[in-house]
């Protein structure tokens, strides 16, 4: 009888896990960059809200033929792990703590946030 009743509410509680929406998982805030534009002139991108678990190419510095973004600010609620080359790949990288930052020293093409 009691296997009967325990068999009965691990049923019920997997049920109730599976039947429960899940929430689109995103960072919090807001992850700043500089980067140089084509005519030479500085300016600042952002990504805001971005997704969890995704590489992210930053826009104006994403590709070999233009220069790689640098001081980037993780001003999110989630650890951000930036790389030098697009498409998060190599090993050079460096992770970002939320709230942290880094000097105009480091060179980032890509951002996955985790």
């Amino acid at each position: 009888m009691r296997l009967r009743h325990t068999v009965a509410a691990a049923l019920g509680a997997l049920t109730l896990v599976v039947t429960l929406p899940t929430a689109a998982s995103a960072a919090t805030g807001q992850f700043r960059y500089t980067y140089e534009t084509e005519e030479g002139y500085e300016a600042v991108g952002f990504l805001n809200d971005p997704p969890s678990g995704a590489c992210i190419n930053l826009p104006g510095a994403d590709s070999d033929a233009l220069p790689p973004a640098y001081a980037p600010k993780n001003i999110t609620d989630a650890t951000a792990t930036v790389f030098l080359s697009a498409d998060c790949e190599g090993d050079v990288y460096y992770t970002l703590r939320p709230g942290g930052g880094a000097s105009d020293r480091l060179k980032v093409r890509s951002v996955v946030f985790g």
